[in-house]
């Protein structure tokens, strides 16, 4: 029986996922930036060299947040000089490195967008789903979502090593790119009057895109949508979370292609 605090685990499972100090972080960004989910500054810290490593940061597309001192979630009493990154769980592509890699892809292209999932262990249940229906091309949102951390990792059974992985500032911009280049962009809704899945047509190069765990597809982005989809429920109410409506979702589009 282990008998490891769970407290201590956990810290050691948070320290696993983050770089701290400015020597750290600088060789990190330079080394492997895309292996980096975000940058994080503590707010009122300054100086060149801070700056050097927002300025690259923003170069390699790494977000950069300015966060208090307690928010940068490390050990109290580390030296962390006002920086820490936090460690992706799997390497980010570029849009146009993952639209190209889709291209080279065997047909009919299917990607999926994520807009704004905020819960880990849903996050890794719904890339899971995603590489078992065939989707191995994952669009997530930079901002408002969960970044890929270790627990997504573990919850999606390691899927995230098998998918390719973009994160985007403006998903709606993104949206209307990937139609410009052919795709019908379907936005799953849970409203009665949006289209059944069960009679969607889904041939084609298809993007679907789900929204998040309480407030789904955000208006910008719902408007980018070609069609608006919905799962048909027997009970009167919503009764799937985020990654259980993903699955139904994902296999149904899967099914169409056999």
């Amino acid at each position: 029986m282990n008998s490891r605090p769970r407290e201590k685990v956990a810290a050691e499972a948070a320290d696993a996922e983050r770089l701290w100090g400015i020597n750290s972080v600088w060789e990190a960004l330079q080394q492997h930036g895309r292996g980096l989910e975000e940058v994080l500054i503590e707010r009122g810290k300054a100086g060149p060299r801070l700056q050097q490593i927002i300025d690259l940061a923003r170069q390699q597309g790494v977000s950069v947040r300015f966060v208090d001192a307690d928010r940068l979630g490390v050990p109290r009493h580390c030296r962390h000089q006002g920086v820490v990154a936090r460690q992706s769980a799997a390497p980010l592509l570029q849009l146009e490195e993952l639209l190209d890699d889709l291209e080279a892809a065997a047909a009919p292209p299917r990607l999926l967008a994520l807009d704004s999932i905020q819960d880990p262990r849903n996050l890794g249940s719904i890339l899971r789903s995603a590489l078992a229906a065939g989707f191995g091309h994952i669009i997530l949102t930079r901002d408002r979502s969960v970044p890929v951390t270790g627990t997504v990792a573990r919850t999606s059974a390691g899927a995230v090593a098998h998918l390719k992985l973009c994160q985007v500032v403006n998903l709606a911009e993104t949206l209307k790119l990937l139609k410009e280049r052919g795709f019908w962009v379907f936005g799953a809704v849970v409203e009665p009057e949006a289209d059944s899945i069960y009679q969607a047509d889904f041939s084609g190069p298809v993007c679907l895109v789900i929204g998040s765990e309480g407030k789904g597809i955000r208006p910008l982005v719902r408007r980018q949508c070609d069609h608006l989809v919905t799962i048909p429920m027997h009970a009167p109410f919503n009764s799937l979370n985020a990654s259980a409506a993903a699955a139904v979702l994902l296999f149904e589009i899967a099914r169409r292609d056999h």
